[in-house]
């Protein structure tokens, strides 16, 4: 038997909040959160870590300068060394702007990689959202049916509590 998601949809970004809320603190197993645009504080109302993005971005980045400053040293200094006007071969200061530049090339294409493959954005990716507005204006929230435990009723009242729209389960091969 393939398991079945609820997904119950709101208007209003404070009742997906409290919504989000009260079912973590219930016990519900959250799949995700649909909104239309970013909601403060909804990554402390499902429980979540915070972003190792920026690490990853910091490393990419330093892995980029590291590298070039290797590299131009190397070209200069090392496999080609050319005497001109009696400067040195590994002048730093005429490495700094193409260092700055690999350094933000790595940085900004990495973490756009590690973004999209964290996240399983891959193109082809069919959305079977509920409802269509919820790209829109409407918010979702996706509530795996887990176990003989899962009371639907009790569920869908939790949700009318916070002034659910709609409530819709969906097969979880569909998403």
């Amino acid at each position: 038997m393939t398991p079945r998601l609820l997904v119950g949809v709101f208007e209003r970004e404070e009742d997906v909040l409290d919504a989000t809320s009260a079912a973590r603190s219930e016990g519900l197993d959250i799949v995700d959160v649909f909104a239309p645009y970013a909601v403060h504080g909804l990554d402390r109302a499902l429980g979540l870590r915070p972003s190792r993005l920026s690490w990853v971005c910091f490393l990419l980045g330093l892995f980029g300068a590291v590298a070039m400053l290797l590299f131009q040293y190397w070209a200069s200094a090392v496999s080609w060394p050319i005497n001109v006007g009696g400067k040195p071969w590994n002048s730093l200061p005429a490495f700094v702007p193409v260092t700055f530049e690999m350094m933000v090339l790595c940085a900004g294409v990495g973490t756009v990689a590690a973004f999209v493959w964290a996240t399983g954005l891959r193109p082809g990716r069919r959305s079977a959202l509920s409802d269509l507005r919820v790209t829109d204006d409407r918010f979702a929230l996706v509530l795996r049916e887990s176990g003989s435990s899962f009371d639907r009723a009790a569920v869908e009242a939790m949700l009318s509590r916070y002034h659910a729209v709609s409530t819709v389960t969906i097969g979880e091969a569909d998403i």
